[in-house]
């Protein structure tokens, strides 16, 4: 009778029809990903949609809570030598690979995982993560040890990401071993057709607990991939996904006020919560002899720039005041290092004043300036060509191709562009490395190619500090040069925004927007 159902539930799925997963079990987790999930290999896991499909299906060594802290995962203990240089790693003992390979997982499969993220032959994205590691060694079963090259205050927090996910060791040699992954996570691979849909299982043997019920509770997982995001909201609000994450200017009105609270008409259907997000957008100004416009080599046309539009009315009216308008440093919210007010505000008589300064008056002679974004930022991008306009100005947008903004963007091609920087680890020196003369594009992510001598030494300096009660002054110190300097303008700090329906219970929520659906329940509807 269980094969029966079994065929049934793939032939339905591989038939591309509409599959209601309801009517197989009540407990099948719904979303929609309208990027789609265009690889299911974690050493190139840099985007949410891979990353939060990573979160699923394996396990790092180490693992973040909703407050960003490090706890244990398939390493359940850990010590690091008083220089900061040795991190001895004990495995469990418990952690199995998902079916059909169905083994335990071994010490070999870490050293594996790790030296496969670092090698260059695998050129993943994420092989900076280990770059300060030296060595990498098994010392007996189930204590792997690491030595840094240097100081890494931030390595632990660095192991957490998806890119560090450990595999089996049969993936350097199974043909197609990403086309059906196995990890040793919550959820196991089950079933995907491109674009359209994605399955995934519950784990039957995961390691973790909750006051000793194994985890996950959910039963399944299923993505969608709708690349609408009006269609996809409105297949939210029927009650065909239980959870939307973030929100679209196509629909963001229709579910929130101009003050960011949830329309009445929603209050009784659905559950909103929006917490600071360690996400920053800002304009990019390119800073070196690639820059065209020379104009925007002088630190006071970038300050005027900085100064001539007003960030609270732009959230108001074009963000519904979803975020922090970014009077402060690159640091976002949530971060130790973030001040208060150290950046911009709105003053467009000072602005002008600065460009009259700086040689410019009425910004007479200043070249035409080309205000370079992606299609879900020209609101934004608009609005600030319309300030800009009312200095003297001459400004146009250019809409790109996100793919080909990034890659203008990697190579510092552009005078001016839209960027945003999401965290990849609990610490500002994520934010400030952006900074750091050695990091310049395409070798780091140095997009803006700043060079100053005195915030290198900082960085530097910062490094070398274990604790980050001591890190935090040199890092206040570095973000006020990068600000006073205007080598970028900051626009705002984002929320993360999760709406889910009545019936969804356990989805926390954390600072850096990952998808945690291990202890999700999804509650009978009377």
């Amino acid at each position: 009778m269980y094969n029966r159902i079994l065929y049934f539930l793939v032939l339905l799925i591989s038939s591309c029809s509409s599959v209601d997963e309801s009517a197989q079990t009540k407990n099948i987790f719904r979303y929609n990903e309208s990027s789609g999930i265009h690889s299911f290999d974690p050493a190139f896991a840099k985007d949410q949609s891979r990353i939060w499909f990573c979160n699923q299906v394996y396990n790092s060594l180490v693992q973040l809570d909703d407050t960003l802290q490090v706890q244990a995962s398939i390493a359940k203990r850990w010590s690091v030598s008083n220089n900061s240089l040795i991190y001895n790693f004990v495995l469990r003992d418990d952690v199995q690979f998902h079916k059909p390979l169905n083994r335990s997982l071994t010490i070999e499969d870490v050293v594996y995982s790790l030296n496969r993220l670092k090698s260059e032959e695998t050129a993943s994205p994420g092989a900076w993560v280990l770059s300060s590691m030296q060595s990498l060694v098994a010392l007996n079963d189930s204590t792997l040890q690491i030595r840094l090259k240097e100081p890494n205050p931030a390595f632990l927090g660095l192991l957490s990401m998806q890119y560090c996910s450990i595999l089996p060791e049969e993936a350097e040699t199974k043909a197609g071993f990403f086309e059906a992954p196995i990890g040793t996570g919550p959820f196991h691979f089950q079933y995907h057709k491109e674009n359209v849909k994605l399955v995934l299982r519950k784990n039957e043997h995961y390691f973790e607990t909750d006051n000793g019920i194994r985890l996950p509770f959910l039963d399944a997982v299923a993505v969608s991939f709708i690349p609408d995001k009006q269609t996809a909201f409105l297949e939210f609000i029927k009650g065909k996904f239980d959870f939307l994450s973030g929100i679209d200017a196509s629909y963001k009105d229709e579910l929130l006020s101009l003050d960011g609270l949830l329309q009445p008409d929603y209050e009784g259907k659905l559950n909103f919560s929006k917490q600071d997000y360690l996400n920053t957008e800002y304009l990019g100004i390119l800073m070196d002899d690639n820059q065209t416009n020379n104009a925007l080599k002088q630190v006071k046309v970038r300050q005027a720039l900085n100064l001539a539009f007003d960030r609270d009315l732009m959230m108001q009216y074009l963000r519904n005041n979803i975020g922090t308008p970014a009077h402060s440093g690159f640091i976002p919210k949530g971060l130790s290092g973030f001040q208060k007010a150290i950046g911009y505000s709105y003053k467009p008589l000072k602005a002008k004043i600065l460009l009259a300064e700086a040689g410019f008056p009425n910004a007479e002679g200043i070249p035409s300036i080309d205000l370079n974004t992606t299609s879900s930022y020209v609101d934004l991008c608009e609005y600030i060509q319309h300030a800009w306009q009312e200095l003297g100005l001459t400004v146009h947008v250019n809409v790109n191709p996100p793919s080909t903004h990034r890659q203008q963007v990697s190579k510092s091609q552009l005078s001016i562009f839209r960027g945003s920087w999401i965290a990849d680890y609990a610490d500002a020196e994520n934010y400030l490395s952006l900074f750091y003369s050695k990091n310049h594009s395409p070798n780091g992510p140095n997009y803006t190619h700043f060079t100053h001598l005195e915030f290198d030494n900082l960085y530097e300096k910062a490094l070398k500090i274990p604790k980050l009660k001591n890190r935090v002054a040199l890092y206040e110190q570095m973000d006020s040069i990068v600000i006073n300097q205007a080598a970028i303008i900051p626009l705002y700090y984002d929320n993360v925004m999760r709406f889910t329906h009545k019936n969804v219970r356990g989805l926390g929520s954390n600072p850096m927007n990952l998808l945690d659906l291990k202890r999700v329940v999804l509650e009978k509807v009377n």
